[in-house]
């Protein structure tokens, strides 16, 4: 038996659709951000498994909802982002530091 997941909005009409009954509850707020953050953990393991476009779509997917729960827009998330990349710069230069002299 399945201890229970979160899972994406429409995966109870899929199970359905496939003639079996989901049992499902909705969650209060912090323990949404506490299974936020496991599907995040995850995730990211899924993507590191695989490399794929669609886990890493699957990561972004969860980063935005965190994002969103935190009382955030992804707008904001996206300006932030912007703002430390223009500071501190990305990663497109492949920058390894191995430490000072």
């Amino acid at each position: 038996m399945c201890q229970g997941k979160l899972v994406r909005d429409k995966i109870p009409q899929m199970i359905t659709a496939a003639g079996k009954k989901p049992i499902t509850r909705i969650m209060g707020q912090e323990e949404y951000l506490e299974e936020l953050d496991r599907k995040l953990d995850e995730e990211v393991t899924e993507y590191q498994a695989d490399k794929s476009l669609e886990e890493m779509a699957d990561v972004l997917e969860v980063l935005f909802a965190i994002c969103e729960a935190r009382g955030y827009s992804v707008e904001e998330l996206m300006a932030v982002r912007d703002e430390k990349r223009e500071k501190r710069g990305g990663f497109a230069q492949r920058i390894f530091w191995a430490g000072n002299e």
